[in-house]
């Protein structure tokens, strides 16, 4: 009787230590999240220097931290290949955009993941962390503007929310996101800069001497934006002070300009207004 509660005990130690090496060890390692890779042009595919395929994909991957590298297929010969870090998420999607173009500067895209608060404080509400290349666009939610990346959106109704984020001589970036209750969504836009914003290089000489010429008959008309005004600030910069806000149609006399700003007056004070939003005429 003795022997054979002893071998009922060492069957059911056997037993449990199985559950325990099943769910606890075999299952941690066989932890998945989702991949969607999307890229223009078409480019194949590699995570830590292994080809798994071409774009557009879309499959699980373990979680883990990877290297993904797209390198361009076909006849795009003049086109950048690119590199960079991904996360994959316990059952969650990492999505990744590309928009290659000729160099890193002319390429665009974007990189979304999705995971738990530490410390959720509404059962309705989740995050949004938003960082740019180049760091401090400006970032705008539903229309909105909130600040300058890097940044963390909080309390954010769940749901589906347009973000946008635009830097001074880049083109603007603009997504519409599905914000999970108790979520942060991870936001990681690349700017691609604008070619036709880069003021043409004059001589010292002639700029010297054209310059108060130009500026006098150069007129600065102020275009239709996201949120239906556009601010004014003290300096050339996105972190500068706000002075004053101007509308779209209105035009004021150009002062002086920076690579992706010009400087006007309003009123009686003098400010400097995103090139983005505004056009010489």
């Amino acid at each position: 009787m003795k022997g054979k509660l002893i071998l009922l005990t060492v069957l059911v130690l056997l037993f449990i230590g199985f559950v325990t090496f099943r769910f606890f060890f075999l299952t941690r390692q066989n932890v998945y999240g989702k991949l969607k890779i999307l890229s223009s042009p078409t480019a194949s595919i590699f995570i830590d220097n292994v080809a798994i395929g071409r774009t557009p994909y879309e499959d699980k991957y373990k979680v883990g931290d990877y290297i993904l590298k797209l390198i361009p297929e076909g006849t795009a010969t003049d086109t950048a290949s690119w590199q960079g870090k991904i996360k994959i998420y316990k059952n969650a999607m990492t999505y990744v955009s590309r928009e290659l173009g000729s160099s890193d500067v002319s390429s665009a895209g974007e990189i979304f993941t999705i995971n738990n608060m530490d410390q959720p404080k509404a059962s309705d509400k989740g995050e949004i962390y938003v960082e740019t290349d180049p760091s401090g666009a400006i970032v705008n939610l539903d229309n909105e503007e909130k600040g300058t990346a890097p940044l963390v959106l909080t309390d954010v109704l769940k749901g589906e929310h347009e973000i946008s984020v635009f830097y001074p001589g880049f083109f603007q970036r603009r997504e519409k996101l599905n914000v999970e209750a108790k979520h942060r969504l991870n936001a990681s836009f690349k700017l691609a800069i604008d070619q036709s914003q880069a003021s043409p290089t004059k001589p010292t000489g002639e700029k010297e001497a054209t310059a108060g010429a130009s500026v006098k008959k150069t007129t600065i008309v102020i275009k239709d934006t996201p949120t239906g005004w556009l601010r004014v600030r003290t300096e050339p910069t996105l972190n500068a002070s706000e002075s004053g806000k101007v509308n779209p149609g209105e035009k004021y006399p150009l002062l002086d300009e920076k690579e992706g700003w010009y400087k006007i007056k309003i009123a009686t004070q003098e400010g400097w207004i995103s090139s983005i939003y505004s056009e010489k005429q």
